[in-house]
């Protein structure tokens, strides 16, 4: 897959590149990743790539000219390829696991970071999408880029380490992932779950399950409402909800750190 970042600052990107699974990937050839300064694209001497606003106000906006001639070069770059265009923005959807499984389907991506105050409207025209990583407000597109990047990323066949890493992640089915435990079986008074060195691959499995959705319930109850469950699932998270209620068997809940 081959991923596009359109950015004032590509020595931000530095690090994720050049580190941990990212790397492997591109010396892999599994993922692509080139940088374009879209600086590059103005035709003044100064390079201007921002201006004062039309109307007023505080700040620079982004010109619409090296953009629109940046973003025509890296499709001239990479013909044929199915691609989406993607500005991060503020007023874009709410970026999540759902979606990043989504964009791992098409063979480009073209990440488009803002900076100073925004663009100019008419930048959005050249974009199939907003996306936005959060309600918060950062300097600017560059560390939505890289958020967007990795969690893509980690959906490609073959970037990951094993086939079913990413299908363990939290957020992948809809739910948090369960708790896991590595040596010692024994620290500080804590053990391992007995289930867990049991062997018993089935009861493994269904623990995991149910501690999935105790997680869950306990720390993201928004997110059962959209999680594929199944007629078990509801039936673990009655049982859940009965224990919480009556307080026994040790499942009622503790406020989360």
């Amino acid at each position: 897959m081959r991923f596009d970042i359109l950015t004032l600052f590509p020595e931000m990107f530095g690090g994720v590149l050049g580190a941990s699974i990212i790397k492997r990937a591109i010396a892999k050839g599994i993922l692509t990743v080139e940088l374009t300064d879209f600086r590059d694209f103005t035709t003044d001497r100064h390079h201007q790539a921002d201006d004062t606003p039309f109307g007023g106000g505080s700040g620079m906006v982004l010109k619409p000219e090296p953009l629109f001639r940046a973003v025509e070069r890296v499709k001239e770059n990479a013909p044929g390829l199915k691609r989406r265009v993607i500005i991060l923005d503020p007023a874009g959807d709410v970026f999540n696991q759902a979606r990043a499984k989504e964009l791992a389907d098409f063979e480009q991506l073209i990440l488009i970071c803002g900076h100073y105050e925004g663009f100019d409207a008419r930048i959005y025209s050249l974009a199939d999408e907003l996306v936005s990583v959060g309600d918060y407000v950062l300097t600017g597109g560059e560390l939505p880029a890289m958020i967007v990047l990795d969690a893509v990323s980690r959906m490609i066949p073959g970037v990951l380490g094993a086939d079913d890493s990413a299908a363990t992640d939290s957020f992948y089915a809809g739910l948090l992932g369960y708790p896991q435990y590595t040596k010692p079986r024994s620290f500080a008074g804590l053990d391992v779950p007995e289930v867990l060195v049991s062997g018993n691959h089935a009861k493994i499995r269904a623990w995991r399950r149910r501690e999935s959705l105790r997680l869950t319930r306990r720390r993201r109850p928004d997110l059962l409402a959209c999680a594929d469950l199944s007629p078990e699932d509801w039936r673990i998270l009655s049982e859940l909800a009965e224990a919480d209620f009556s307080g026994g068997n040790g499942e009622k809940e503790k406020s989360s750190p």
